[in-house]
């Protein structure tokens, strides 16, 4: 059984990034001119702050310098996080995106912009904005429903601590 350089890598960092932490969100391999860049995506329900990347980096780039998993040819190793529109795959995602506006594509009803309430295994609970000047209204949507999920940016959006308060109030 064949396996990629990107499963073969995984297998080799992934346990190195989880006692860090961290999850291993995602590996690529790419090549620019002549070199290759190796590109590591990791996040937490916390977040991943830059002495958290510069940390697993160190771990990682030394656990790849004792092996030969990248060949003998240059490579840069870039660590991040998925960033701001980050796509949602996995249920953590949908969890750790809680309060945050979602573009859904569906298989059955197109798309749909709203923000999520709460996360279970089967699905999430939206909030769905008014559209001209309706107030918003609430949906259940089931994960299996859901094509494609990513993360909008917001840029006065409300933290998912404040509608919270706001509930309570």
């Amino acid at each position: 059984m064949s396996t990629t350089q990107s499963e073969r890598l995984r297998e080799l960092l992934e346990p190195l990034v989880t006692s860090q932490g961290l999850d291993l969100e995602e590996i690529a391999v790419d090549s620019v001119g002549r070199k290759r860049v190796l590109r590591v995506v990791v996040d937490s329900d916390e977040g991943a702050d830059l002495d958290a990347i510069a940390e697993v980096s160190r771990a990682l780039s030394a656990k790849l310098d004792e092996t030969d998993a990248m060949g003998q040819g240059e490579y840069t190793l870039e660590v991040g996080t998925p960033g701001a529109e980050r796509e949602l795959r996995e249920h953590r995602h949908y969890v750790r995106a809680t309060g945050r506006l979602v573009r859904f594509q569906l298989a059955e009803d197109g798309e749909l912009v709203a923000r999520i309430l709460t996360v279970d295994d089967e699905g999430v609970d939206l909030e769905v904005p008014g559209v001209k000047g309706r107030k918003a209204t609430t949906r259940r949507l089931a994960l299996d429903d859901v094509v494609k999920a990513r993360v909008q940016v917001e840029f006065n959006r409300k933290d998912h601590k404040d509608m919270k308060e706001e509930e309570e109030a």
